[in-house]
């Protein structure tokens, strides 16, 4: 999978002003006062300026918090769904919160397999995978950059923090389990040349960084409330701003080790395996096999891949400079994509675009 680059800010922002169909399907436009996304062609009221922000497909802009604008449709525009896929799309629409299950999908008189093909075709991911990531990107659309959680429940008409809670469970998906401690676990989205990330703070420290499209993201959080105790909300916490601070140093090229206190709760096995893990240097690789001599347990190859995959803070626990014994690139929850880019990084390597 390529690394998708834009236009210059500025193309862009001129051939959305001018609704040039030229651009349509190489950006989309997030408008921040409305919380909807449109394409370049967009025939409805442009706003300011300051108010747009620019991602490469909706996918992305799904993951930023932002919602289909009915006037553009541009969930459209990676291919115009046909006639069969519209009850589907219009009920998509209108309830991106809502999970849809294949019999579901059924009972409109669609084939379920026949959805998986045309979402992986025309957006990468199979319908089940884009539902996530529009519930997750529902969710966070209720949370504005700098407001607290409670702000935010009370501007979004709900009378209690409890009340807002529970709509965030409804919209991602998962219930904020085993939230006996009082505790919370805040968590936000923090972008990156590899997609946007999700990052979660528990007293203070860093305790989850996963790329928001991946699989196992909604169990990592059920894991991470029932080893705390804690409860799951949106919001900012200080680790955030120097997460995102030394990440974009370390794609930059610019660092090669991070500074950010760390909360990684798991077995005793898994905290051994991750301890190898940070102890592999910058630009290095290990097969999951001297990972498990390292350890003393030769043996233990498929139970030190499996704590690999299990690791919840990526690239800062290095788990992507791990490969097999043959030197081939395996095994990265993130994809091998970012797999190969991350050490690319690491090699000195150009990747991304400054």
């Amino acid at each position: 999978m390529e690394i998708k680059q834009m236009p210059p800010k500025e193309i862009m922002m001129k051939a959305f002003l001018e609704r040039d169909p030229e651009f349509d399907g190489v950006f989309v436009a997030g408008i921040k006062t409305t919380g909807i996304f449109c394409r370049s062609v967009c025939g409805a009221k442009k706003p300011k300026k300051e108010n747009i922000e620019f991602f490469p497909d909706p996918r992305t802009a799904l993951l930023h918090g932002y919602r289909p604008c009915k006037v553009c449709r541009p969930l459209e525009t990676a291919g115009t769904p046909p006639e069969w896929l519209a009850p589907l799309m219009v009920e998509l629409e209108q309830n991106p919160g809502e999970r849809i299950k294949d019999q579901d999908v059924r009972d409109m008189g669609i084939e379920p397999a026949r959805v998986r093909r045309w979402f992986k075709q025309h957006h990468g991911v199979t319908f089940q995978a884009y539902q996530r990531l529009l519930r997750l990107g529902y969710a966070f659309g209720q949370i504005r950059q700098g407001r607290s959680v409670t702000d935010a429940a009370l501007d979004s008409g709900y009378e209690s923090l409890s009340g807002f809670g529970e709509a965030f469970r409804r919209n991602a998906g998962r219930p904020p389990k085993n939230a006996k401690s009082g505790e919370i676990i805040t968590v936000t989205r923090i972008p990156s040349p590899l997609g946007p990330m999700l990052a979660g703070a528990f007293q203070g420290k860093l305790c989850l960084l996963e790329f928001m499209d991946r699989r196992m993201l909604e169990t990592q959080l059920d894991v991470l409330a029932s080893r705390t105790g804690a409860s799951i909300f949106p919001g900012e916490d200080p680790v955030f701003l120097q997460t995102s601070k030394e990440l974009s140093e370390y794609f930059a090229g610019k660092r090669k080790s991070f500074s950010i206190p760390l909360y990684s709760p798991g077995t005793e096995f898994q905290q051994k395996v991750w301890k190898v893990l940070m102890g592999i240097p910058y630009g290095s690789t290990c097969s999951y096999g001297e990972q498990a001599e390292i350890l003393g347990n030769p043996k233990a190859v498929r139970a030190v891949a499996r704590a690999n995959g299990e690791n919840r803070i990526a690239v800062i626990i290095p788990c992507h400079r791990v490969i097999g014994a043959d030197g081939k690139l395996t095994g990265y929850g993130g994809g091998l994509w970012r797999k190969n880019a991350l050490l690319a990084v690491e090699r000195g390597e150009r990747v991304f675009s400054q």
